[in-house]
């Protein structure tokens, strides 16, 4: 079976990604991606930049394109299976660009490239690649990087618990109103809620927090009373101020911890 997170021949084929495809998918490409940086690091491998894009920048690309599908998919598609997909991939793929952004012997190889060999876009390039060898660590007391290290794949991890409670409070979410209560709100969005009800056997319409519905109910519906029950609702996911049967998914515990990684990235200097 052909893996459609390899083919990056073109668009992603999101309509044939499945996730089973994320784990033995990255595991190639994260091969691939090591083994460039071994290439390219090498004491004999020359500072050039072509050389080193041919190289490492197309395996690289490679590496982002696949990642970014899943990534995307992850966001606007999630299911169980391919969460567990993406959060098992996670660490490896976090661990990867941070030591990518971080590495010594390539960071040497972009000081060393003769910036006259350069034009005018791979000047700004090698630039830009340079300050960010150094916002990710490169040149860094040895035991700041250790730190710095480590807090790009927990803030990784957080950052994705965050983004579950959210959608999982979202998903949750359900508000079941009468038709009169929906006066303004466009036919085709009436007509959805109330096929969303039928679907679970309810009796009227189903209101979610989804932008399909959400917004137009909030944008055209005459109840200012249900405009502000949605808006309450929606302002509150996962938080403290969600209802008690949705307080599992708060967030306040982990929004600390992402402002504790912050304040260390900055003592850090960063």
């Amino acid at each position: 079976m052909t893996n459609p997170l390899l083919d990056t021949s073109g668009l992603p084929l999101f309509d044939r990604i499945a996730p089973e495809h994320v784990a033995p998918a990255m595991d190639e490409l994260l091969v691939a991606a090591e083994k460039a940086l071994d290439t390219v690091t090498a004491s004999d491998f020359p500072s050039d930049w072509k050389a080193i894009a041919q190289t490492l920048d197309v395996s690289t690309e490679r590496l982002g394109m696949a990642w970014g599908a899943v990534s995307h998919l992850n966001s606007v598609a999630d299911t169980p299976e391919l969460r567990a997909a993406y959060n098992a991939a996670l660490p490896r793929v976090t661990e990867f660009w941070t030591r990518l952004g971080s590495d010594e012997r390539l960071y040497a190889k972009y000081k060393a490239i003769d910036a006259a060999s350069l034009n005018t876009e791979q000047t700004q390039a090698r630039k830009n690649a340079l300050r960010g060898f150094v916002l990710g660590g490169a040149g860094a007391a040895r035991r700041g990087q250790r730190a710095l290290r480590r807090h790009p794949r927990a803030f990784a991890e957080i950052t994705q618990k965050f983004s579950e409670n959210t959608l999982d409070a979202t998903d949750k979410f359900a508000l079941y109103v009468s038709e009169d209560q929906l006066q303004g709100v466009p036919a085709d969005v009436v007509q959805a809620t109330r096929d969303a009800a039928q679907k679970e056997g309810k009796e009227g319409h189903r209101l979610s927090l989804k932008m399909p519905v959400y917004l137009p109910v909030m944008q055209f519906a005459d109840s200012g009373a249900l405009r502000e029950q949605l808006y309450k609702a929606y302002v509150t996911r996962a938080s403290d101020q969600a209802p008690d049967d949705a307080k599992h998914f708060d967030n306040t515990p982990l929004m600390q911890e992402i402002l504790a990684l912050r304040k260390k990235r900055r003592a850090l200097g960063f």
